[in-house]
């Protein structure tokens, strides 16, 4: 019997965050209720207090549960031996494409707003960042180790500009700006280009 109960209990939390993804990417965080996460989940509101404690605790967790997943599979890839730097661009272009149409990135973006005047929220989510960074830092480790540091930047700092770019687009495609001054993830690929190229060029050895 208790082992139904836990079963049924952790049957309505992933209801729950399932449907605060769902309210959350189409009406962001200005518009997301509990009453329509409750409703979307077929549930009462009480059941959010019981599983996270309040909105925010919800918000948090739905939060933490999509980027640990992604901070996963981001490490698998960049950790395969077998793919040049350029092959890694390339899949991390194809995860950006995925991560818009999941909502992730509308849920981080929200996020990101959201802390600028709520410090538990900012917090998760510099948290979550510097996972990334950290990643992206061992990447441009690596291309420095097998072709040398480009000019004067750091694997630090280099990594910083390549987060900046991300998330820069991420900002402007949500907003609709893309296509207003250039297609930013046509870009991104050509960086990925010019990776191969160098690539193509190093020595042998």
């Amino acid at each position: 019997m208790a082992r139904v109960t836990a079963e049924r209990a952790g049957q309505t939390k992933r209801e729950l965050l399932s449907a605060a993804q769902t309210v959350l990417v189409s009406e962001g965080f200005a518009g997301l209720s509990t009453r329509r996460v409750a409703d979307g989940a077929g549930t009462q509101m009480s059941q959010i207090q019981y599983h996270f404690g309040s909105k925010e605790g919800m918000i948090l967790a739905l939060f933490e549960s999509m980027n640990a997943g992604l901070i996963e599979r981001q490490s698998r890839t960049f950790d395969q031996p077998n793919l040049s730097i350029a092959e890694k661009w390339d899949l991390a272009c194809d995860y950006f494409d995925e991560d818009i149409a999941s909502g992730y990135v509308r849920v981080l973006q929200e996020l990101i707003a959201a802390g600028w005047s709520n410090d538990k929220i900012g917090s998760a989510v510099r948290k979550a960042l510097a996972e990334w960074h950290k990643l992206l830092i061992a990447l441009v480790q690596e291309a420095a180790d097998s072709q040398g540091r480009v000019g004067p930047f750091t694997p630090e700092g280099l990594a910083a500009l390549i987060a900046c770019a991300f998330m820069g687009a991420e900002a402007l495609i949500l907003l609709g700006y893309e296509e207003q001054i250039h297609p930013i993830r046509d870009v991104l690929r050509q960086v990925g280009e010019v990776i191969a190229s160098v690539e193509r060029q190093a020595p042998e050895g």
